[in-house]
């Protein structure tokens, strides 16, 4: 019972990496419905650009988050307005497969030791560890400080989209492009906006990830990216509630088959249970059926 605790709590931490990079792809799905598999070298960039933030110009861990956050999010307004807004009116596929490119254009670009020298470098500590002991249970204060930074973001982007004039605007850019831009909404200035704001979430998910496990390389945003994709389907893909879930969800079962089940067959039960579920709500946990009058 105290190891299964225990594993539910570093579940828990993972995912809510998971869900910070989840609700990128959900956000820009939601928006112009292009799945976005550069995202996942965001994170990874983010993760270097906080490495460079501590080490090379000696921040703290807030200036090295905030430095990687907006770096990234100015990132994916150019990544968006050079390379996918020329494609927009082009067929899915076509955009699907620039964003690959562009995956492989970042991790080149980190691989040629532009921004933080050889490929492989260990996070430094920018906030010093520290165990907390509760009953059987083990919990640092790294992974407390991931799980509520995940949640104020979660929360502030909740407010964003459902409170403010701005997430007036992107809900309706996601509901009929052609007509928010009719009643006058800056449609470009939105998207780009998005990108902003899911890049500086993966930026966020990149420098927490660099704390809890300090290892960086260039390839390090595949693996997380694609699950990251499933937690997003997985709670619905196009709703943030969901791709948070999603995200927390999929942290959870990679743990827990990792120790109860076995550790080379955790990512395979993970997505066979993405399976499961899609067969039986296709839409997704949190998902809504669109119907469509003809």
């Amino acid at each position: 019972m105290n190891t299964l605790l225990q594993q539910i709590v570093n579940g828990i931490s993972l995912g809510s990496v998971y869900a910070l990079i989840a609700i990128g792809y959900t956000m820009v799905y939601g928006i112009i419905k292009l799945i976005n598999f550069a995202h996942c070298d965001i994170y990874m960039v983010g993760a270097y650009l906080g490495y460079f933030a501590a080490t090379v110009l000696g921040f703290g861990f807030i200036p090295s988050l905030l430095f990687s956050m907006v770096s990234c999010a100015i990132l994916g307004m150019l990544i968006e307005r050079i390379a996918y807004k020329p494609l927009r009116n082009s067929p899915n596929v076509t955009l699907l497969i620039t964003t690959m490119g562009i995956e492989l254009i970042l991790q080149n670009f980190v691989k040629a030791d532009f921004i933080a020298g050889p490929n492989t470098r260990n996070f430094p500590e920018v906030i010093p560890l520290v165990s907390y002991k509760i009953g059987a249970i083990t919990i640092s204060n790294l992974q407390i400080i991931a799980l509520a930074i995940t949640v104020v973001l979660c929360i502030a982007l909740q407010y964003l989209v459902n409170k403010t004039r701005t997430g007036r605007a992107m809900r309706a850019t996601s509901y009929d492009r052609d007509a928010a831009a009719l009643m006058g909404i800056n449609i470009n200035k939105v998207i780009s906006l998005t990108f902003a704001l899911g890049s500086a979430l993966a930026a966020t998910a990149g420098v927490l990830v660099g704390m809890l496990y300090p290892r960086l390389e260039p390839a390090m945003g595949v693996m997380p990216g694609l699950k990251s994709f499933v937690a997003a389907v997985l709670g619905g893909i196009g709703v943030i509630p969901g791709a948070m879930f999603g995200g927390i969800a999929m942290g959870l079962i990679e743990t827990l088959s990792k120790v109860y089940i076995s550790s080379g067959l955790s990512d395979a039960i993970a997505f066979s249970i993405l399976i499961i579920i899609l067969i039986v709500k296709p839409t997704g946990l949190f998902g809504k059926k669109n119907n469509v009058k003809v």
